[in-house]
C-alpha cells in the first residue's frame, strides 16, 4: 500500500469494502472527520485506484444461480496467441465469475456460476470446448461455500500505513 495512506484512510477503506452503501456523513462520523475532508479522502482513494468501484452483492441462490463450479483448464498449445484468444473469450462469458492464470499443470482456473448441471454442461460444450483450444478440463462442483468474502485483508497491510 502507498506510503501516502494513514490510519484514517485504512479505516475508510475497511468501512467501504464492507458496506459501500454508507454515506459520506456516516463514514466521516465513524472515522472522526467532518464530511468534507472525508469526501476528499474517498475521492483521492478513487483517483489513485485503490477504490476501484462500488458494487451490490446479490444472492445467487435466490436468483436461481446456485450451481457453482471451479474448473481447471489446460490449453492444447499455450502460446501467446492462444492465451490471448482464450482470455478474450472468457471475458465475454457471463458464466465465468473469475478467471486466473495459474502455475502447475493447468493454465487457468475458472469460477463458473450457472443454474444447474445442465446449464454447466451447455457452457462446457457450447463455449469452453467449442473454442478448439482446450485439451483438458477438470471440474469441481461446489457443495457448500464455507467462506466467501470480497474484502481485502487490510490487516496484512496496516503495518505499512503511517499511524
Amino acid at each position: 500500500m502507498s506510503n501516502d495512506l494513514d490510519a484514517i484512510d485504512a479505516k475508510i477503506l475497511d468501512l467501504v469494502q464492507h458496506d459501500a452503501g454508507l454515506s459520506v456523513a456516516e463514514i466521516a462520523e465513524k472515522v472522526g472527520l467532518s464530511s468534507s475532508p472525508c469526501w476528499r479522502r474517498i475521492k483521492r482513494l478513487e483517483e489513485i485506484g485503490i477504490i476501484q468501484g462500488r458494487v451490490t452483492l446479490l444472492d445467487r441462490e435466490k436468483l436461481g444461480l446456485g450451481f457453482e463450479v471451479y474448473a481447471t483448464v489446460k490449453l492444447s498449445l499455450p502460446n501467446k496467441e492462444n492465451l490471448e484468444q482464450f482470455e478474450t473469450a472468457v471475458a465475454d462469458w457471463p458464466e465465468v465469475a473469475q478467471c486466473a492464470t495459474v502455475t502447475g499443470g493447468e493454465d487457468y482456473v475458472l469460477r463458473i456460476i450457472t443454474r444447474d448441471m445442465h446449464s454447466f454442461d451447455d457452457f462446457l460444450r457450447d463455449k469452453l470446448l467449442s473454442l478448439g483450444l482446450v485439451s483438458n478440463v477438470e471440474s469441481r462442483i461446489v457443495i457448500r461455500a464455507v467462506k466467501a468474502s470480497t474484502a481485502v485483508p487490510l490487516g496484512l497491510v496496516n503495518a505499512h500505513i503511517a499511524g
